[in-house]
């Protein structure tokens, strides 16, 4: 992350009023103090009233009516999609809607195991797909930070066709081990990684990375959960040829992901679920596909979701995603500071704010990180605690779990100081030295 100048601060007190749920109490009516956004974000009542609103006036199936409700729904549908593409600097038919990140990750790893098996047997494939086909000897290559949806995914690839999957280290820092990228050969057909760590917090070098790959003739795919909601985006500039990202973490609903990628990469992908609306022409013998975003969407869609995420586009972009970094550096930079007067607490990750966002993972001297979140709990404040589906970088870092604080646009010091004031106690609650 990287702090910006001459920017107008975040009214944080107005912001709040548009979460409802921020004016609860919990746990023997203490004010609720909610930093647990890297896994979930609230919602404002404009992204709840989008989706009702949807529900009351236009509910109907997309795509498939002649009636009145039907085509109302219909352009709600395809307008979320041009709002929600729109953000990202994206054109509309180049973003697929699936229902969560993880599924965006799995379209694309299944492109490849579809591929693959197709081509072994001989069957049909979209015109292009010979990039997605698989054989013993090429190589799968992530990093070892990934969240488990950008990890598992690969390994069933190579256990499905003999790939072999590689994977760039970390630095005792938490942040990429550069002189890896020589990993990336003639062999690597695809590196996934993540942009922003949902447990480091380490912001990734993309362009470097990207630059190597496409030397290769290797396909990217970045997992960009973490970065679409806090900073601006945009799909063009950054030269991968796959993004996938979550609604619920940006405000918006969930059950609802996106994927973008170029249209020669969409194209030339065999689809991933089959059944209604993803098709062309159907007969008892066999069948055609619809052109992307279609091939990729089958079954009813989540209507209501992607009219709530376009809603949730709309509070962001009116706040100003410039502004919402800025501000979350200012949040990140007043945590980890904070952190460290606390005696035998340890970040784990970037100490500073250099290339990093505000997810923010501790530890505590002699304490389990689930018993620190148990007294941050008492006291009101939500964080996360365990491994944050990211096994293999605890493992890495040498720690079998973390406390992770994270916060948002609706976090302001006052937060930061409850938390870090029910840090300051645990020590002394559990009797470590």
């Amino acid at each position: 992350m990287t702090a910006t100048t001459a920017l107008a601060p975040l009214d944080v007190s107005r912001i709040r009023l548009d979460f409802p749920i921020l004016a609860r109490t919990v746990r023997d009516a203490r004010p609720l103090v909610y930093l647990d956004s890297a896994a979930t974000s609230q919602k404002p009542v404009a992204v709840l009233d989008a989706e009702r609103h949807f529900y009351v006036t236009s509910n109907a199936a997309v795509h498939r009516g002649a009636h009145q409700l039907a085509e109302e729904a219909t352009e709600a549908y395809e307008g979320a999609r041009a709002e929600i593409a729109g953000f990202v600097g994206a054109r509309a038919e180049d973003v697929v809607f699936t229902r969560n990140a993880t599924e965006s990750l799995n379209l694309m790893a299944y492109a490849f195991s579809n591929a693959t098996d197709k081509a072994r047997m001989g069957s049909a494939l979209p015109e292009g797909a010979e990039r997605f086909i698989l054989r013993a000897g090429d190589e799968i290559l992530v990093t070892e930070m990934e969240h488990h949806a950008n990890l598992i995914p690969w390994q069933e690839v190579c256990a499905k066709t003999g790939a072999t999957l590689r994977w760039i280290g970390l630095t005792d820092e938490g942040r990429l081990d550069l002189k890896d990228l020589n990993l990336i050969n003639e062999r690597t057909r695809v590196v996934s990684f993540v942009h922003q760590s949902n447990i480091l917090g380490t912001l990734n070098p993309v362009g470097p990375i990207v630059e190597r790959a496409r030397a290769v003739g290797a396909l990217t795919i970045l997992d960009a959960c973490q970065s679409v909601p806090h900073m601006p985006f945009d799909v063009s500039t950054l030269g991968v040829d796959a993004v996938a990202w979550s609604g619920h973490k940006m405000l918006g609903p969930t059950g609802i992901g996106c994927l973008w990628a170029h249209a020669d990469v969409l194209s030339a992908m065999p689809p991933f679920l089959s059944g209604g609306s993803m098709i062309e022409t159907v007969t008892m013998e066999a069948s055609t596909f619809a052109p992307p975003p279609a091939r990729f969407e089958a079954g009813v869609p989540m209507v209501a979701q992607a009219v709530g995420l376009a809603e949730a586009c709309r509070y962001l972009t009116h706040l100003g995603m410039d502004r919402i970094e800025a501000h979350e550096h200012d949040m990140t930079a007043y945590a980890l500071n904070g952190l460290a007067q606390i005696p035998g607490v340890r970040v784990i990750g970037p100490t500073d704010t250099h290339d990093r966002g505000s997810a923010i993972s501790f530890v505590v001297d002699g304490v389990h990180p689930h018993d620190v979140g148990q007294v941050l709990d008492d006291r009101g404040v939500a964080v996360r605690v365990g491994h944050h589906c990211a096994w293999p970088t605890c493992r890495r870092m040498q720690v079998p779990a973390t406390t992770r604080l994270s916060p948002y646009l609706y976090n302001d010091h006052a937060d930061i100081d409850a938390c870090l004031n029910a840090v300051a106690e645990v020590r002394g609650i559990f009797g470590a030295t």
